[in-house]
């Protein structure tokens, strides 16, 4: 059975298996068959699509993100939009975004077995969330949902923060609460003016960023409850534990960086993210940190607008007591100082009119509220008729003009186009960026709905295909897509590209630039190999005038005894000929010493027996052979090579022997024999006796 066709976003992005669901969104694992990598691809559930605030969140995370590069940030490719049909036949619009795939794990399953981790990975760790943050800030945009969850971790141990889907710009932060009035964020993790419904800045994620500090070094968040109110409510109002009273090991600094990155007061915080990653670094070398001491924190009292609740019971608890403000620091209290002394009557008296005063004022306070509530009411319920009467505005970002005309009008509105046209990668050229109102908000039936159209991308695909090109070529197309070229004067060498063609270009094919940007070419140097040539038999010179002409360099210069060259000759070489070799390398030669040869001696016209001695005593090899000639028998008659040559001892030197006049009786073989001078007088007595007989 065939296996079923992997579905494409597209046309380009293979939707693969499910890897994870949130309450939004939808991860698939994915495969780019342009680029051809794995890649992450999260999509908008169906059974949101039809709502237009999660429409617009959606939208607003990948716009987010993908205006954010940073190494501890997860990278965003892509967004788009697919078009399918729901169970009544209605078209539905499905956006994605095509993300970085991380393998990995993420911060909560590292902690979800309730332990803390070791100090010096917990640093690691909320390190490099810091300096995603400090960068996202620069940028203007606060995460608004920094947890364990958003956290991964990757295989390699590099951190990356995920999930802007509820991030805003810093200018636009107060929008803390959705449509439907709940909190946007994750309860553990919300700064107290998140869980109040305030303005949010930079400051509100380092508060999220110190809670999971605080899970990472304890193995537990530092507020806990039965709902998700609970905890918001005491992030608002409670002060948190000490890291140190939970786990031990904690040392003081640390505590000190948690407590200030934990301060309900906002202004009492770190300033901003590299500040916070400042003093961590200070922990993780033993040096002092900014942050004050966490009895700083603790001696603090409820603010005003708390409830009576929050006030410490043993201030009632006894008549005798005193409520110390500040807790004592080590050396301090009784053991020190003694009890302490009990305040006068006066003291009592007036503490208790104090007490009954905050009581009036907290029930006064109540009572007026009730009654502002009540003629609000009142006042509501009388002019309810009055008011004019409300829709919502349709979304219609991505449509057309005349769709989006269409749609507004049909809603009861007005429809208007703003003169400007804003930038867009993900909408196309004349269809609707954004409308004010936005959608899904609710305006006054009839109202002018004025919406901003798409100028086109902003960015722009360095072309495909630009390697290999020359340099002519390559201009051309990038010219086409309205980018700058430029040559870089710097080379690469290039085994695949020819001398003189393009061999990368920065930024790299496909990659996405703002319009106008520059690509910048690097012509191929040519090969970055070259075979050694063969060296064998030249002079030194020669050799490395050789070399020089493919690139290579002459090395070290060695001599040997043993060769068969001729002196000065080059015998063979390493690397040897015709292997290859990077460009500039050396090449190490050996050159014979010329020592080996010999002078063959004289031998024509001397006995067989007496050549072949010869010879061999000056380490030659003699091929005798027998040959016709009117010389005597046995005698030299040639030899080859010829005598007083140079050759190389072990030679074979071919000697020709004489068979002797007719093949009859064999001449003997004249002999050189020394004898003194009274021996031959003495045969030359003879000779002339036999011839006088």
């Amino acid at each position: 059975m065939a296996e079923p066709v992997a579905r494409r976003l597209a046309g380009r992005y293979e939707v693969r298996s499910l890897i994870g669901r949130g309450g939004m969104a939808e991860v698939h694992l994915g495969f780019d068959t342009r680029l051809s990598r794995v890649i992450a691809i999260k999509m908008l559930r169906r059974d949101l699509a039809l709502d237009s605030i999660f429409q617009a969140r959606f939208r607003r995370e990948a716009q987010s993100a993908a205006s954010l590069n940073h190494p501890n940030i997860v990278a965003v490719y892509d967004t788009g939009e697919e078009m399918i049909e729901d169970a009544q036949g209605r078209a539905i619009s499905i956006p994605f975004i095509v993300m970085e795939y991380v393998e990995g794990h993420t911060v909560k399953e590292l902690i979800s077995d309730g332990m803390p981790v070791p100090i010096n990975e917990a640093i690691e760790i909320v390190g490099g969330v810091l300096q995603a943050l400090e960068y996202s800030h620069a940028a203007h945009l606060v995460h608004r949902d920094i947890k364990p969850g958003n956290i991964m971790l990757t295989n390699d141990g590099k951190v990356k923060v995920m999930d802007f889907g509820i991030a805003r710009a810093l200018t636009d932060s107060q929008a803390t609460m959705t449509q439907t009035n709940a909190v946007v964020g994750t309860a553990q993790y919300l700064s107290p003016e998140q869980a109040r419904g305030e303005q949010v800045d930079a400051r509100s994620d380092l508060y999220s960023t110190g809670v999971v500090l605080f899970e990472l070094l304890t193995g537990r968040p530092p507020f806990k409850g039965d709902s998700a109110v609970a905890v918001a409510y005491q992030h608002v109002g409670q002060m948190p534990p000490i890291p140190s009273s939970i786990t031990a090991d904690i040392p003081d600094a640390l505590d000190r960086v948690v407590m200030k990155a934990l301060a309900k007061d906002r202004d009492q915080r770190y300033a901003s993210a590299d500040a916070m990653l400042a003093d961590l670094m200070r922990v993780s070398r033993g040096l002092g940190v900014s942050a004050p001491e966490t009895s700083v924190w603790m001696g603090q009292t409820p603010r005003q607008d708390q409830t009576a609740a929050t006030i410490p019971l043993s201030a009632a608890a006894s008549p005798t007591s005193t409520v110390i403000a500040n807790p004592p620091r080590q050396g301090q209290g009784q053991g020190a100082q003694g009890p302490a002394p009990t305040p006068a009557n006066g003291a009592n008296e007036e503490d208790e009119a104090r007490a009954r005063k905050r009581r009036a004022m907290l029930i006064g306070s109540l009572i007026a509220l009730a009654l502002l509530v009540i003629g609000s009411s009142v006042y509501a319920l009388a002019n309810w008729k009055s008011k004019p009467a409300t829709a919502a505005v349709p979304n219609v970002v991505g449509y057309t003009q005349a769709e989006a005309k269409a749609q507004v009008e049909s809603a009861g509105f007005t429809w208007a186009i703003a003169a400007d046209r804003v930038a867009s990668d993900s909408v196309a050229e004349g269809s609707v960026v954004s409308t004010n109102p936005p959608g899904g908000e609710q305006a006054e039936e009839g109202s002018t709905i004025t919406a901003t159209l798409s100028s086109g991308p902003d960015s722009v695909a360095v072309p495909d295909s630009l390697v290999g090109m020359s340099p002519d070529d390559a201009k051309r197309a990038v010219e086409a897509v309205g980018l700058k070229w430029e040559v870089s004067s710097d080379r690469v060498a290039s085994d695949e590209v020819g001398e003189g063609k393009v061999a990368k270009v920065n930024p790299s094919s496909a990659s996405k630039v703002k319009a106008g940007s520059t690509v910048t070419g690097y012509l191929s140097s040519g090969s970055d190999t070259v075979a050694v040539p063969d060296l064998s038999g030249m002079k030194q010179e020669q050799a490395r005038s050789a070399l020089e002409n493919v690139g290579l360099k002459l090395g070290t210069v060695s001599f040997t005894d043993d060769s068969e060259q001729p002196k000065d000759q080059i015998v063979y070489s390493d690397p040897e000929a015709g292997s290859s070799a990077q460009k500039g390398a050396k090449v190490n030669v050996t050159i014979s010493s010329g020592n080996n040869q010999v002078t063959i001696p004289t031998v024509v016209g001397t006995s067989a027996e007496d050549a072949k001695a010869a010879l061999e005593g000056v380490g030659l090899k003699p091929n005798m052979t027998d040959v016709d000639s009117d010389k005597p028998k046995g005698q030299v008659v040639s030899i080859d090579p010829a005598e007083g040559q140079k050759v190389n001892k072990g030679t074979q030197v071919n000697v020709k022997v004489s068979k002797g006049k007719g093949n009859g009786t064999p001449t003997p073989t004249p002999t050189r024999v020394e004898r003194s001078s009274s021996s031959i007088t003495a045969s030359w007595r003879t000779f002339t006796s036999s011839g006088r007989n």
